[in-house]
């Protein structure tokens, strides 16, 4: 991969995955794309990357590591005060573990996985150890091991919004607010959508799913339906309560098969039952020129510019998404695309976490 940029220190970096699936797969979620937006910026900037990830990853571009282990049971499937269970042979044990043993040929290990395991490490780590948050609260057990690190280890903690940092109530210490970013050159600029609409994202209960359909069955406008089945019994359950509903699923597909379909359409409808923390389809859309329809929860309601690059509607209403749905003649496509090149490129992404990974350096010297 070229690098052609230069930065005032040149870091040599591990990155430790989600340990829920392979890169590439899509059982991580937005995770999975914020990494490999991250990753190809940071080379692009001079720097050396290593990335630790689970056995079955299918990324070729970068150097990766690959750790066999059973798989962790994802977070959003457990209830706020479950105790902490890891499997036996466990991979998120096995890649802390290796990244335990290589430490020292680090400047900075870059934590992605939303577990309790890499917090309780950190202190027994000689190499600092960022922390990039991907989910808002969902654990008392995994709350209580982040406050406790970011009291001991300042400016380690980021996270993507503001409103996801703020579901951490007992957060004192300041914390970063990173947001995200895309290869704006992999989405193409579509003025003149066909009648159709999109729902993009993992499919599981917290995502909500059934009320994108039911726009589709109300206002009868086909939608796409794209991303990995997480929950097969919920899907089953949708296509068994809407079985004459105007919807195609498309599968978990590459960027740009994506992009190819996301493009063509009227909007991206989003409609998540929990506090999302970022909502990186959200931006994703808008690099097409997409416009986007929110429920007005979390990430996605600090990403869209209500009545300009799409609407914001009232949490769990489908009348909301509906009636935004007959607004979307009053937006100007382009002011959305424009409004992915001025906030969520991949430079801006770049130097925002450049700074942030300086800042960590800075502060044990």
């Amino acid at each position: 991969m070229q690098n052609n940029v230069s930065s005032p220190q040149a870091l040599k970096l591990l990155f430790v995955s989600t340990p829920v699936g392979g890169l590439g797969t899509g059982l991580g979620g937005g995770v999975e794309l914020s990494l490999y937006n991250i990753a190809k910026e940071m080379l692009r900037r001079g720097h050396t990357l290593q990335i630790v990830a689970p056995t079955g990853s299918l990324w070729n571009e970068f150097a990766i590591t690959q750790i066999p282990g059973n798989l962790q049971v994802i977070a959003q499937s457990q209830e706020r005060n479950d105790p902490i269970t890891m499997p036996s042979n466990s991979l998120l044990a096995n890649m802390w573990a290796y990244a335990r043993q290589v430490q020292t040929e680090y400047d900075l290990i870059v934590n992605f996985a939303y577990d309790w395991l890499p917090f309780y490490l950190t202190p027994f780590f000689q190499t600092p150890i960022a922390h990039f948050v991907s989910m808002g609260s969902l654990s008392d057990a995994i709350d209580q091991i982040i406050t406790q690190v970011s009291k001991s280890f300042p400016h380690t903690i980021g996270f993507y919004t503001p409103s996801q940092g703020a579901t951490f109530a007992n957060l004192t210490t300041p914390c970063h607010y990173l947001s995200s970013g895309l290869d704006l050159s992999l989405y193409q600029f579509c003025g003149e959508p066909r009648q159709q609409l999109a729902w993009l994202g993992r499919i599981s209960p917290e995502k909500a799913l059934e009320d994108a359909v039911e726009v589709a069955v109300k206002t009868n406008i086909p939608l796409k339906i794209m991303g990995k089945i997480q929950d097969e019994k919920y899907w089953q359950k949708i296509c068994h309560d809407y079985p004459h509903a105007p919807i195609e699923y498309l599968g978990f597909l590459s960027t740009d098969k994506m992009q190819s379909v996301v493009r063509e359409c009227q909007a991206l409808l989003m409609t998540p039952r929990w506090v999302e923390a970022f909502g990186n389809v959200a931006i994703e859309a808008l690099a097409c020129g997409v416009p986007v329809i929110s429920y007005s929860r979390g990430g996605p309601a600090e990403i869209i510019q209500d009545g300009k690059t799409g609407f914001l509607v009232e949490p769990d209403s489908v009348t909301g998404l509906i009636d935004a749905v007959t607004k979307l003649d009053t937006i100007n496509r382009q002011a959305c695309r424009q409004q992915a090149e001025t906030e969520f490129s991949l430079e801006a992404l770049g130097l925002r976490f450049e700074n942030w990974f300086q800042m960590i350096l800075d502060s044990r010297y």
